[in-house]
């Protein structure tokens, strides 16, 4: 997941974090200031879902294992700074919501059989405080319905599959809906 990511330029620097789900106690996460395009497995860490926090998780481990708290049928879990991403979060960001609609390849999300649908993705306002905002964006999720992704304002997207691979379509689906959004809106 975090070498494709790189490949595809969505995690410049340091940027962004992957997590898989071992079991129903413990996930695997990148660690802090980890090249993601180059990850080595000395650069993933174990971490308790629930636990205390593990001292190289990164600032954004909370975001990660909150998720998997309270959905337990996730398997993995993508964040990247694709630039359609962070771009979107920013222009979206008053509303609340970026919509998908009425694109084909929405049916690459797991649960959507038609181009004939929308897809909300909520945005929510950055937060340097990571355990709070875990908890914002639950409360959002909770609020929202079905969706397989999440924005922050300026800063990126969250995605997640029931494994690796859904995850990693997943991640794939949103960046060229949001790269079609953004080059759809500039032409308005």
């Amino acid at each position: 997941m975090a070498r494709h990511a790189g490949r595809n330029g969505w995690v410049p620097a340091t940027s962004g974090n992957f997590s898989v789900r071992m079991d129903g106690k413990r996930a695997a996460i990148t660690a802090t200031g980890a090249n993601k395009a180059d990850l080595t497995a000395a650069e993933v860490i174990e971490s308790e879902i629930a636990g205390p926090r593990h001292p190289r998780a990164s600032a954004e481990a909370p975001l990660h294992l909150l998720r998997y708290a309270g959905a337990s049928e996730l398997g993995a879990i993508c964040h990247v700074h694709s630039l359609a991403a962070t771009v979107l979060s920013r222009r979206h960001a008053k509303s609340g919501v970026l919509r998908l609609e009425g694109w084909e390849l929405l049916k690459a999300f797991a649960g959507i059989a038609t181009h004939e649908t929308r897809l909300d993705i909520p945005i929510v306002a950055n937060d340097q405080d990571t355990n709070r905002l875990a908890l914002l964006v639950e409360e959002r999720l909770k609020e929202s319905g079905p969706t397989h992704g999440y924005l922050i304002a300026g800063h990126g997207l969250y995605v997640w599959g029931a494994t690796p691979l859904d995850a990693i379509r997943h991640m794939d689906a949103f960046d060229f809906l949001l790269t079609a959004q953004l080059h759809e809106e500039a032409l308005r």
